[in-house]
């Protein structure tokens, strides 16, 4: 296992890939961290997966993802990775989008381990995580540095491979897209999230500003964000 490639030049949108690699016809599957739901959604509207429950530990985040009336296949809940509030043996598939990284680190192996635990029999885990590298990395990294952390989810992604837990099945790595409008948009979904608690000097928020804005066109700012998939399948 490798925590990046920087040799990929692939760009492309993240469901492509999940759609070309996962079997979810029929599947009944677990996202953990679903933030916004925006990938809960495009999964859901595929018309091909017979469930998904959602769970957010944000309390913020979550009343807002409640309020969604036009998925009917989505139970959204409020839980954490490490303590999935699911009977054991019961979905096929499991995604984390960006958020094992997220998990407390002394709290990682747990969730793994939760994750084998609600597994079916030769289920699936798709563990996207952001790779640490790019420009939009420059720029979060100067009020946000997730160096340590996203390296602490990679090493237990890794443990959970050595100990036979998990199988890997394939790792992919590729970029995906960034848009902001300006900073104030970058501002507002970046800096403002709820479930973290950025408190910015404003000698540092000009610093960030300043360094977002040298990506800043005419027609916004676009990132090209390195990821890394790990797709594991219980033993």
């Amino acid at each position: 296992m490798k925590i990046a490639d920087i040799t990929t030049e692939l760009l492309c949108d993240e469901y492509d890939v999940i759609a070309a690699e996962l079997p979810l016809e029929g599947a009944k599957i677990l996202e953990l961290g679903c933030g916004k739901a925006e990938m809960t959604r495009t999964i859901a509207k595929s018309g091909k997966v017979a469930s998904i429950l959602a769970l957010e530990v944000d309390s913020i985040q979550h009343a807002l993802n409640q309020q969604i009336r036009d998925l009917p296949n989505v139970n959204f809940q409020q839980g954490a990775a490490e303590a999935i509030p699911a009977a054991d043996c019961t979905f096929n598939i499991v995604m984390m989008f960006k958020s094992l990284h997220h998990v407390p680190s002394n709290k990682m192996d747990i969730a793994l381990s939760e994750i084998h635990r609600v597994l079916k029999p030769d289920g699936l885990a798709w563990i996207s995580e952001p790779i640490y590298a790019g420009e939009f990395n420059d720029v979060l990294r100067l009020f946000h540095d997730e160096k340590e952390v996203r390296e602490a989810a990679f090493s237990a992604v890794h443990r959970a491979v050595d100990d036979g837990c998990f199988h890997l099945v394939r790792q992919r790595f590729f970029y995906t897209s960034g848009h902001f409008d300006s900073f104030e948009q970058f501002e507002e979904r970046v800096i403002r999230v709820t479930h973290s608690n950025h408190q910015l000097s404003m000698q540092l928020h000009d610093a960030v500003k300043r360094k977002f804005e040298t990506y800043l066109t005419a027609n916004g700012a676009n990132f090209r964000n390195p990821l890394r998939i790990d797709i594991l399948r219980k033993m």
